[in-house]
């Protein structure tokens, strides 16, 4: 299928738009994503139809923890990245060698399928998720106009790098996001992500102005992004340019792919993230990856009366059909 943000250069090569890498793509060659490529001087999607991964999820483990809390979203993937991180848990479906990989795995399914089958399953919403959904935009984007007719929500599970002609064209079927801020140095972006920290802040902004129900990931590693001073950085950045209502989930690493060498995340580490957080006026901060914590909870930000209760993924109770808190009557943020 030809992609549909894209243009046309001399010599029948292109530069592809679905990015902030903009990669500029010679005839018969791929960009970075490893499954965009120039067919004769058109730029076409190798995954439109391809899915590598689906299931059904808790909207938890986004995560999300203030759209529809409870509830499942049908989750999918279509195989390729547009970033390199070393330490990315789902590296065997997202990471692609794009000249070496001449196969692009997945079977061959339809939005209309897909939208089905997350309604046959009891789902209050689609998650284009595991992936990078930006890389699979053409999918997304019919399957989320088709769930929103049929009163499905959506949700980006993304790292925030697309360009803003992607958001743009999404943002009218576009519920909800995740956005992992992998850390607040432009240095880090690029050593260990190949690529770079302001296009995701200014996507970040553009989605909450879209009036995109928006959360945050850190996942915090160990010695390169959990100093105080980073983590003030990100706190401030959250609470005064999203809002101080922006939820912010600081995850526990653990060692994978191609980053074995750092330890996991001691629960201190945690802690203080949790702290730095609160004390930059954040009202929602929570701990992921530690099952167990009270960090994992709800509570209103102005009478602190515990609002949803979790242990991991399972809910032990919630607000259910209000935005209201019962015990002060202050609003809180989210769909529920």
């Amino acid at each position: 299928m030809e992609t549909l943000i894209y243009e046309k250069l001399e010599n029948r090569t292109v530069r592809c738009g679905i990015c902030h890498h903009f990669c500029i793509i010679k005839e018969g060659r791929k960009g970075i994503c490893a499954v965009r490529e120039n067919n004769g001087g058109a730029l076409v999607s190798l995954v439109y139809d391809k899915l590598v991964a689906a299931g059904i999820d808790p909207i938890e483990k986004k995560p999300l923890f203030h759209l529809k809390p409870g509830s499942y979203s049908y989750s999918i993937a279509a195989p390729g990245c547009n970033f390199a991180c070393r330490f990315c848990q789902n590296a065997n479906i997202a990471q692609m060698s794009g000249e070496k990989n001449s196969r692009i795995p997945g079977a061959r399914v339809q939005p209309e399928t897909i939208v089905a089958n997350a309604q046959e399953s009891g789902c209050k919403s689609i998650s284009y998720t595991y992936t990078e959904p930006t890389v699979f935009f053409e999918l997304a984007l019919e399957t989320a106009r088709l769930a929103r007719k049929n009163g499905l929500l959506n949700v980006f599970v993304t790292n925030g790098f697309m360009s803003s002609d992607v958001l743009d064209m999404i943002s009218p079927y576009l519920d909800a996001a995740n956005v992992d801020l992998k850390a607040f140095d432009d240095q880090f972006y690029q050593t260990y992500c190949h690529a770079r920290l302001e296009p995701v802040k200014a996507n970040l902004k553009l989605m909450k102005q879209m009036g995109i129900l928006l959360e945050i990931t850190t996942l915090l590693i160990p010695g390169l992004n959990d100093t105080p001073e980073e983590l003030a950085a990100s706190a401030r950045f959250i609470a005064g340019e999203l809002g101080p209502e922006t939820p912010w989930h600081i995850s526990r690493f653990h060692p994978t792919h191609k980053m074995t060498d750092r330890p996991v995340t001691p629960l201190a580490s945690l802690e203080t993230a949790y702290a730095i957080g609160k004390d930059a006026g954040l009202r929602y901060v929570y701990i992921g990856n530690v099952p167990g914590q009270s960090f994992e909870n709800t509570f209103c930000h102005s009478c602190n009366k515990m609002l949803i209760q979790r242990h991991g993924y399972t809910i032990k109770n919630y607000l259910k059909d209000t935005d209201i808190c019962p015990g002060c009557g202050t609003p809180v943020y989210g769909r529920f």
